[in-house]
């Protein structure tokens, strides 16, 4: 085991230095002065290995209070929102290989117990059964999409298009707009107003009538 978890190490580096582009068996084995063949008895194919690598990001993103049924103590809300800034302070961690959250099926056993933690939640917040699968892919699409852009650079250069398309008179709505689209953006706090939305709706749906 301790084997697996040196070339996941040597992985999730790589990653982190050269992008994803650069993992491959051969130059993982390289870093640990081995054979590509000498990998796959550890972590399998190539696919295996990126496998676990989300695995091994999403294990940073377990509480380490959690009990043993998942469920942890506290307001739902606040424990919807440490899952949340955990896993936006791990794109900041290791941007070279977040982008595999969003590429790849998270059905390895932590990313489970991930998902299983904002499950405890939205039943803590009272949100009706069958709404909480829809939820949950809302909240990790939401939070997953906003790490990602943040750190390669999208929301930098959109913000930045719009300057240039409202300068140049070529969208009538940018042109409305322009007096907010031209200052700087605190992405922390931006951020954190999404993540208060996205309670206020949960508390809606929560508090909707049963039928």
């Amino acid at each position: 085991m301790r084997a697996k978890q040196q070339i996941l190490d040597e992985a999730l580096a790589l990653a982190d230095e050269r992008g994803l582009a650069a993992v491959s068996m051969r130059a993982v084995a390289r870093r640990l002065g081995l054979t590509s063949m000498a990998l796959y008895p550890y972590v399998g194919t190539k696919d295996d290995l990126l496998d676990g690598l989300v695995d091994r990001l999403l294990a940073e993103l377990l509480p380490a209070g959690a009990v043993p049924d998942g469920r942890q103590p506290g307001d739902w809300r606040e424990r919807l929102r440490a899952v949340a800034r955990a896993a936006r302070a791990l794109a900041s961690a290791h941007p070279g290989a977040y982008p595999l959250l969003m590429d790849r099926p998270s059905a390895t056993p932590d990313a489970l117990r991930v998902v299983d933690l904002i499950y405890a939640a939205l039943l803590d917040a009272g949100v009706p059964e069958p709404e909480i699968p829809r939820l949950e892919r809302m909240l990790s699409t939401f939070v997953l999409g906003y790490a990602t852009s943040e750190v390669n650079g999208r929301f930098a250069a959109r913000h930045h298009g719009a300057e240039a398309a409202a300068d140049q008179r070529e969208l009538p709505a940018h042109q409305r707009l322009s007096r907010w689209l031209g200052g700087d953006v605190d992405w922390d706090a931006e951020f954190e107003a999404d993540l208060r939305d996205l309670i206020h709706l949960i508390e809606s749906i929560a508090d909707r009538p049963r039928s």
